[in-house]
């Protein structure tokens, strides 16, 4: 397991996913594999599974199981990777198995609406600590904005 998180956080970019990992010591643990697509405020209700507020600016997933809060981290096919908090459930389509909020597809890549993952288990709060300062895990409303329209 060690020989695979080491190699997957060598791979992985932007930095700060690494920082990330190495200044909690938390195992990355993998989950799952298969289609990621995205889902915003107008295509979903505006509340999500755990009562929050559904924003498309923030970094956040839905998955089937899990407990909320738990930080995923999602890879693409392509490397590109970005860590959600878990605050929603879904997908219902058969083949897919993580919805990204708009803002998470974002940093996957600027046009996509589905593409393959790789889904890890990074942890929850109360085992990673205060995540919130570390760059990473702003809300994409900080991040640079990106030209090209999200389709």
């Amino acid at each position: 397991m060690m020989g695979i998180a080491a190699a997957l956080l060598l791979a992985l970019q932007p930095l700060q996913v690494t920082a990330a990992m190495l200044l909690h010591q938390q195992p990355i643990e993998f989950v799952t594999e298969g289609v990621a697509t995205y889902y915003t405020v107008e295509s979903s209700g505006a509340y999500t599974a755990s009562g929050e507020l559904l924003r498309d600016d923030e970094l956040t997933c839905a998955m089937r199981g899990g407990e909320f809060g738990t930080y995923f981290l999602v890879v693409s096919e392509t490397g590109a990777a970005v860590v959600c908090r878990l605050n929603d459930r879904g997908p219902y389509v058969k083949g897919r198995v993580i919805d990204l909020s708009q803002a998470a597809m974002r940093e996957l890549h600027p046009r996509a609406g589905k593409m393959k993952v790789r889904v890890y288990r990074l942890g929850n709060p109360d085992t990673l600590g205060n995540l919130g300062e570390i760059p990473l895990l702003r809300t994409a409303s900080s991040f640079p904005r990106r030209r090209e329209p999200f389709p």
